[in-house]
């Protein structure tokens, strides 16, 4: 795998993004709020509380984003190491598993132009696993510190969504546990400026990327490189849709 065969990952990623705003976007902008000052009265006084509370929202925001990426990769890496381990070695299931994955991919773009809201139960199937893991966050709020920032997005990174499962079954196609983190750290690098804008900006971005053009326009990204990965499987050119810019190898 290059790095250049990632840029398909990191698109839908970000296109994806729009869908994090539903997702995470409560978490996100709680920790604008978590270790704020009070106000001061003194307008003096208050530019210089103001910079390290907003040094200190940031590093918040960063810790969160950065513990979401990690715990994707391990989610990647775990998803890789089926392949890796010969459990898809089998060529009727590689070409049943990248068949999948374009669907997925497909599904996610409906999904995300709210034209078709099939992975909604998905996700809901998936508040089973979601219901062992939310206990864990109750000891990290209020989320006043970088630390707990970071934890809190190691964990929410197994929220129930979606897209992270059209994600992980492209993960899942890669051969090695290495490859798939990298899959997913790509991913996962695409959905970073919408959130750490949404941590930053709050509502005023939320507001933005939630309007119907931008979720159009980002869900026929997503459905784009869906369909032409079905196009290149039915034509047997190639099994993958990361090859989408002709950059990658046959798998």
């Amino acid at each position: 795998m290059n790095a250049l065969s990632l840029v398909p990952m990191f698109l839908v990623g970000l296109a994806g993004s729009v869908h994090c705003i539903g997702m995470c976007g409560g978490i996100v902008g709680a920790l604008s709020l978590g270790g704020g000052a009070p106000a001061p009265t003194r307008p003096v006084i208050a530019i210089a509380v103001a910079r390290p509370a907003v040094q200190a929202n940031v590093l918040r925001v960063l810790a969160y984003n950065g513990g979401r990426i990690v715990s994707y990769m391990l989610a990647g890496a775990m998803a890789g190491s089926l392949a890796g381990a010969g459990m898809l070695h089998l060529a009727s299931l590689q070409v049943a598993g990248y068949w999948l994955a374009n669907l997925m991919l497909v599904a996610l773009g409906l999904y995300l132009m709210d034209a078709w809201r099939g992975l909604a139960h998905l996700e809901a199937a998936g508040n089973v696993v979601w219901r062992r893991v939310r206990p864990l966050l109750k000891p990290m709020m209020p989320m006043d510190t970088p630390f707990k920032a970071l934890a809190v997005g190691g964990l929410w990174g197994w929220v129930p969504c979606g897209m992270v499962y059209s994600a992980l079954l492209t993960a899942m196609m890669q051969g090695s546990a290495l490859n798939g983190a990298a899959t997913m750290a790509a991913f996962g690098l695409g959905t970073l400026p919408t959130l750490l804008g949404m941590g930053l900006l709050g509502t005023r971005l939320r507001t933005q990327m939630q309007r119907r053009p931008v979720r159009i326009a980002s869900g026929l990204l997503v459905l784009g490189f869906g369909l032409l990965g079905l196009l290149r499987a039915v034509n047997g050119v190639s099994l993958g849709w990361l090859d989408a810019l002709c950059v990658t190898g046959h798998p």
